[in-house]
């Protein structure tokens, strides 16, 4: 069984008869890392035009072109859902990065609590890491990368009409399902997942919560998670629900 043709994200527009070049990082992974020679198909999107066939041109080492052919699928876009996270250490946060975005994050909101213990992101890192988990997860798009900002002045951005889905160590939640009949359609309103860092959100920071309107508190199963892994739980949890996974009615 032959490989799949490999995957890479771009920024130029796609079209039959379009010419891609390629340089530094994608022209060595083709033609050092992968050794494709002229005539060999690639894939690519850019999270507009939908996927495209296309043929390399040319291959070298630090320069690659390719003639854009065919389309292989028309642009499709996930259901919004922002995943609004304290940010955690180097390897924690580089698997949160890869995974949110197979679960269908398109937003990632970096949050500062009280107890968060990283303050700085290098996004232009992360944003690599995001195209990285797109190209490998099949997804037509990259999901967004925001500046940190603090949590009061998220919760102030947010709007009144959407639903912050905020997971809750405590156990005082609910299950995110005992909601599903009366949340606002992610469709017209929007939809965030915020959970704290590994320390949990201050007594504070919870009476903040539960002073608004639109914060839901969800309860993520009898056993404490790390902060990756109530992301992931609670991406899940909401994909089933609201999001492009299928559903037996």
């Amino acid at each position: 069984m032959s490989r799949p043709a490999p995957r890479l994200f771009v920024e130029d527009p796609l079209s039959a008869g379009a010419e891609v070049r390629l340089e530094a990082g994608p022209a060595h992974y083709l033609a050092q890392v992968l050794r494709l020679k002229p005539g060999a198909d690639v894939r690519l999107f850019n999270g507009r035009d939908g996927e495209w066939r296309a043929a390399l041109t040319e291959a070298a080492k630090r320069a690659c072109a390719l003639s854009v052919e065919t389309q292989t699928r028309d642009q499709q876009t996930p259901p919004p859902l922002t995943l609004a996270f304290a940010p955690l250490k180097k390897s924690p946060m580089d698997f949160l990065i890869q995974k949110a975005t197979e679960l269908g994050a398109t937003a990632l909101q970096p949050v500062l609590t009280e107890r968060t213990e990283t303050q700085r992101l290098n996004t232009e890192r992360i944003g690599a890491q995001l195209r990285e988990a797109a190209e490998q997860c099949e997804r037509l798009d990259i999901p967004e990368i925001a500046a940190p900002v603090k949590l009061p002045a998220f919760l102030k951005s947010w709007p009144a009409s959407g639903v912050v889905w905020a997971g809750d160590e405590t156990g005082g939640g609910l299950p995110l399902a005992a909601h599903a009949e009366d949340a606002p359609n992610p469709a017209r309103h929007p939809h965030a997942i915020l959970i704290g860092p590994e320390g949990g959100f201050t007594a504070g920071e919870l009476a903040s919560l539960d002073g608004l309107t639109f914060v839901r508190r969800i309860h993520l199963g009898p056993r404490i998670l790390r902060a990756e892994t109530a992301a992931l739980a609670a991406l899940t949890c909401w994909q089933g629900l609201f999001g492009d996974w299928p559903r037996i009615n």
